[in-house]
């Protein structure tokens, strides 16, 4: 039984890794997953877009050569659970933080993606930005002031599922994420 039991697990390590394996790196050194938003790089649409589909938009921004973006694509984003959770409720746009591709910010104004990432005060990757609900909320911001909430940094599954939990609960409009994060911590064991 033990050595079922170990073959099982074996196998099972070796399907996790080539799924990881399977993680594409495009021309731009970043990672990609097929289920990113392909656009046109302005930010209201995108927004308008994922509301109209029930969803919350967020981007992602990253870098060539990150390792914890590396991570992030190999052990997050290949996890069932929190693949079909963002699949389900977030829409999501890479950004490169050095990037040259022209961007429109919600004011109109168009700009690098370097240049928004440092209108954002986006210094490090990965950084994942979670954006208003509706266009209309963004009216008269700029910038990190457009924020509901910021993942600087990488985190571990449970901790990453539990953020993007925090913002499709809108649990920011009652509760500080620290606060959420140890309640979900708890309740899981």
């Amino acid at each position: 039984m033990r050595t079922l039991i170990t073959a099982v697990a074996i196998v099972f390590a070796l399907g996790a890794a080539a799924k990881a394996d399977e993680v594409k790196v495009g021309g731009d050194g970043l990672y990609h997953q097929d289920w990113f938003l392909q656009s046109f790089l302005d930010l209201r649409e995108d927004l308008q877009e994922s509301a109209d589909a029930g969803k919350r938009l967020v981007i992602l921004w990253e870098q060539k050569g990150c390792p914890y973006c590396k991570e992030l694509h190999q052990v997050n984003f290949v996890d069932p659970a929190i693949r079909k959770y963002l699949l389900d409720n977030f829409v999501v746009l890479q950004l490169d933080i050095w990037g040259a591709r022209p961007v429109t910010d919600f004011d109109g104004t168009e700009m690098s993606e370097k240049k928004l990432a440092r209108r954002y005060g986006v210094r490090f990757t990965p950084t994942i930005q979670f954006l208003p609900a509706t266009v209309a909320a963004t009216e008269g911001k700029t910038g990190k002031a457009l924020e509901i909430a910021r993942m600087p940094g990488y985190l571990k599954p449970a901790p990453f599922l539990i953020m993007f939990r925090y913002v499709r609960e809108k649990a920011y409009e009652k509760t500080p994420f620290r606060k959420f994060l140890r309640a979900a911590l708890k309740r899981s064991g």
